[in-house]
Order: structure tokens, then sequence, then C-alpha cells
């Protein structure tokens, strides 16, 4: 069993870079692709630093690194002092990403008057930071790796089915998917066999981005995240240590005839009809 394990799942000698991973999401997945044995490399505009000191006392191999994932500069400077420190990239996890409160409808802001500077901030964020520009920069040395190696974007049920709020988000998240389609199709066709690119599909987790939506300020549920637990069939909203395992799956040879996929992680939610 431990034999089993250790050929399949184990991630030891791959480094992985998180952008995002100071994030409670982007955090969590590092923590777990540390504990499978990677060197862990987070990438966030802020509280890197103490993000990996974190993983460090965990017993994990991390460093920390500054930018900003919508400067393609930035990125290409913060990949040159990865491959300094940790010589090879083999998996990329693409977390940088989340909705503002001036891009959503409301009471107050129909989507008639919904700012196009808020409305752009969200899907470029989402889309060309949480996807895209991450994936030419660190993408060009992965591609380098005999035996190839892993992407991982973060799309969303909105993907699946739009919700009501929020255009400019489920409109990021659904492009975010077909590029994940994309560019595991490029990748394999035009450059390495062994780059696998795919996405998970988180359901409702509370996050900064939508507590607002989801509870009120005495941290009740709103009408809104009454619905969702109702139309979730295991009744709950997803943790962060909900998220990690798939990513170890995704990273790991276990997955290595996978690619151009979009895995929900939801409770069910996109499987259940309301009825």
């Amino acid at each position: 069993m431990a034999d089993f394990l250790e050929d399949n799942f184990s991630l030891k000698d791959k480094t992985a870079v998180i952008t995002g991973g100071a994030g409670s999401i982007g955090f969590s997945i590092a923590k777990g692709l540390g504990k499978a044995g990677a060197k862990i490399a987070i990438v966030s505009l802020r509280n890197y630093a103490q993000a990996a000191k974190n993983l460090i006392s965990e017993g994990i191999e991390a460093k920390g690194y500054q930018a900003n994932v919508l400067e393609k500069e930035e990125i290409i400077k913060c990949s040159e002092k990865i491959l300094t420190d940790f010589k090879s990239i083999s998996i990329l996890v693409n977390c940088a990403g989340g909705n503002l409160e001036e891009a959503t409808t409301s009471p107050e802001l129909s989507f008639f008057d919904l700012p196009f500077n808020s409305l752009e901030k969200v899907v470029t964020l989402n889309l060309f930071g949480g996807a895209i520009l991450p994936s030419q920069v660190f993408g060009r040395y992965m591609i380098k790796n005999k035996d190839g190696g892993s992407i991982i974007n973060i799309s969303s049920m909105n993907a699946f089915r739009p919700l009501t709020r929020i255009p400019g988000y489920s409109a990021a998240k659904a492009a975010v998917s077909n590029f994940t389609q994309w560019l595991a199709v490029h990748f394999a066709q035009e450059y390495n066999k062994n780059i696998r690119v795919n996405a998970i599909a988180p359901g409702f987790f509370l996050t900064r981005q939508n507590k607002y939506l989801l509870l009120d300020e005495k941290e009740n549920l709103t009408e809104r995240g009454h619905t969702i637990i109702s139309h979730t069939p295991m009744g709950r909203f997803g943790e962060p240590d909900d998220i990690p395992g798939i990513c170890v799956f995704l990273s790991s040879d276990s997955s290595r005839f996978i690619t151009g996929t979009v895995i929900p992680i939801d409770g069910g939610f996109s499987a259940f009809s309301g009825v």
C-alpha cells in the first residue's frame, strides 16, 4: 500500500508554483502539495513571506515571492528568482482571482449601471491574471521538462451555471474553463505531450470576496445563502481543506492521462436539478 501511494501520488522532487498562494484556498492547496512532498513557491502581492513561513513551520520547503499577476514583466522576474532557487518548475496552480462588490448587481446598483472599470477589473484578474499570463510565463519553462508537468486553473460553478448578480465573474470563469481546454490541447500538440492542463471548479466556499453575499452582519445566512445550501445535496459550504486532495491528484503521476478537464468540487450542486 505504501509503495503504491508513493509511486502514484508522491510529489517528491517537484516544485509547485501557487499564484495567489497567500489566500485561504491558495494556501490550503500549497499546504496539501507540500505535505505530498512538493517544494512550494508562494506568489502573491502581499503576505507571501508569512505564508511561506507558515508552510516551513509545517516541515514544508517553501519560499515566498512578490508579484502582481496582472503585470507580465513582474511574473517573468518572479519566475527567474524561483528557477534560481528551485532549479525547475513542475506544477503551476493559478489561484489568483476574485470578485468585486462594485461589479455585483444589487437593489442599489442595477446591471445597467455597473461600472465598466469594475467589470473590466474582474474579467482581467480572473482570466488574464488568474490563468493566461502565469501560464505564458511559467509554461515556457515547464514545456522543457522531459517528464512534463501539471497546470491547474481555478474555474467555478459559475462556468457551469451563471449565477445571478455577478456577470463579470461568471463570464470570466467560463472563459477560464474554455482556456483550460484550449491550452491542454495546444501544449500537447505543439510542445510536450506530458504537459497536462486541468481546472477545478469550486462550488460555494465562504471567502473574503463572497462572504457579504452569503452571510449577513450577524453571520446568519442571507436569502442567497439559504438558496445555495438548499441546492447543495451535502448541505454545507465548502471548506479550504476540501480542495487540496484533488490538486495533489492532478499534480501527481496518477493523473498522467488526464488533461483538458474541469472538475467540480461542489458538494453535488451541479448534479442537483432542485427537484
